[in-house]
């Protein structure tokens, strides 16, 4: 069965809305605006959490609801509901229309869908039964358990969704998508000598659970976590002061997504507050530095078949060779700059106004061997997993804190440190990256962006890289 017909089914048969009337309220609400369309969503999505050796929640929900758009220049209007009736539609049009009341706006066509097939449409959620699903988690816990006697608290937890869009146009076009989704935690505590510390793991993509329920997938998880934990029981304050650093390959990517990815959507820089606005065509970042977002890499977290606005989503190009080549696009923005969407109109749910936001943001690799790139540093910080961290887009100043980090003597891997937070710019930091290692890797399939209160699965990934100089703040002299 299509997405199309997948999506008929639950929102034309099912919830009972007529499909000529609502395509006919949608047009006629977007008479006169440039620009919107009629968002349909249906989600599934549970949860279930482990810890101290039992179930400690679990959870199941079924939600459903539209959205309905209309823009007017920069202006946009927007009503939701998550009743699908008629009466909801006929109310929502009406609120949308005084966006664009005396304005006689052309509609914006746009491109059309796509017949790509990212990720399978399987719904997760039905395909492993509860008691396998709580089996697995009790087998985790045993399992970090036995492994090593100083666990003190094992923490896991499995969570999966399934969504069904459909998007109507003005003129009538007709996108849909179904988009399943997983996620996988890991957590272990570890004691030794009153001393507690902490390890994790995630993982997940647009997949069922036939890779989480694979005993190497979670096992391997498990002794992650645990070495982790172990390495952290060993750390040694961090050092502070300005010093090289160097990034591992994977989820340190976070730190450019941050740093540098938000300051290249479109309605950052199409409104001048980012850092970035006004410097295409520019040297931003040192030679070498490629940056994309890629929206099409199959079963990934951050990909989409296509965006919350229809488009289908793309490999976008953004630092071409240390040069500023694009920015990340929804409809609006790129409009409003002269430019074509790029597929990154994104939205947390019905009930949220789309923005530009990135997918799988990827710095491309370089020519150097990871041992040569860790060879050229004779004192400074290799981080290789991070927790949290801020950005503000106006001047990209951003702060990180390294959840695994170890000092780097005489181009050697030294000591672990714990308390590293790596502060700098983002404008700053891409101009002094100095070698860029041949081993690009993508993240596991744990991210998730927050913009404007709306959060939404992405994912990163970067080659080993050495940054020549970054603020380390930590808690020795």
């Amino acid at each position: 069965m299509s997405n199309i017909a997948t999506t008929d089914t639950l929102f034309f048969e099912r919830a009972g809305l007529d499909q000529r009337k609502t395509e006919t309220l949608v047009a006629d609400a977007l008479n006169g605006a440039d620009d919107g369309e009629l968002y349909l969503e249906y989600q599934q999505s549970e949860a279930l959490s482990f810890d101290d050796g039992r179930l400690k929640s679990a959870s199941f929900d079924t939600t459903q609801g539209f959205g309905l758009r209309a823009i007017s220049g920069e202006i946009s209007g927007y009503a939701h509901a998550s009743d699908l009736s008629e009466g909801a539609l006929a109310r929502a049009a009406q609120t949308v229309k005084a966006v664009h009341a005396g304005h006689d706006g052309k509609l914006d066509v746009g491109p059309v869908g796509t017949n790509r097939q990212l990720y399978a449409p399987d719904n997760p959620l039905g395909l492993l039964p509860f008691e396998k699903k709580v089996k697995l988690l009790e087998e985790i816990d045993a399992y970090a358990r036995a492994k090593d006697p100083r666990v003190r608290q094992v923490m896991c937890s499995i969570s999966g969704s399934w969504s069904a869009i459909q998007i109507i146009r003005g003129d009538g076009q007709r996108m849909a998508d179904i988009r399943p989704l997983v996620r996988l935690n890991i957590s272990v505590m570890v004691e030794e000598n009153g001393r507690m510390e902490t390890g994790s793991f995630g993982s997940g993509g647009r997949v069922t659970y036939d890779g989480v329920v694979d005993p190497a997938h979670w096992q391997h998880g498990a002794d992650e976590a645990l070495r982790q934990a172990i390495v952290n029981l060993a750390s040694i304050p961090a050092p502070a002061g300005e010093m090289p650093v160097v990034l591992g390959p994977g989820w340190p990517g976070i730190l450019l997504h941050e740093a540098i990815g938000h300051g290249l959507e479109g309605d950052f820089n199409r409104k001048k507050t980012s850092a970035f606005a006004g410097l295409m065509g520019e040297r931003i970042a040192a030679p070498g530095v490629t940056v994309v977002d890629d929206g099409t890499l199959t079963d990934r977290r951050g990909s989409l078949t296509i965006d919350d606005e229809g488009t289908p989503t793309q490999c976008t190009t953004l630092i071409e060779d240390g040069i500023l080549k694009g920015y990340i696009q929804d409809r609006q923005n790129a409009r409003l700059m002269g430019m074509k969407p790029t597929g990154n109109g994104r939205r947390q749910s019905f009930a949220h106004n789309p923005m530009p936001r990135m997918t799988n943001t990827i710095m491309l690799g370089g020519k150097h061997d990871p041992a040569e790139v860790l060879a050229s540093v004779k004192k400074g910080l290799y981080a290789v997993n991070f927790g949290g961290g801020q950005v503000d887009i106006t001047s990209g100043k951003f702060v990180f804190s390294a959840s695994e980090a170890y000092l780097i003597e005489d181009g050697k891997i030294g000591p672990a440190v714990k308390g590293a937070t790596l502060i700098g710019n983002g404008p700053d930091v891409l101009t002094k990256v100095g070698m860029i290692g041949n081993d690009m890797k993508l993240d596991t399939g744990v991210g998730t962006c927050g913009k404007e209160g709306q959060g939404v699965p992405v994912g990163v990934g970067q080659p080993t890289l050495r940054i020549d100089a970054l603020t380390v703040g930590g808690t020795a002299a």
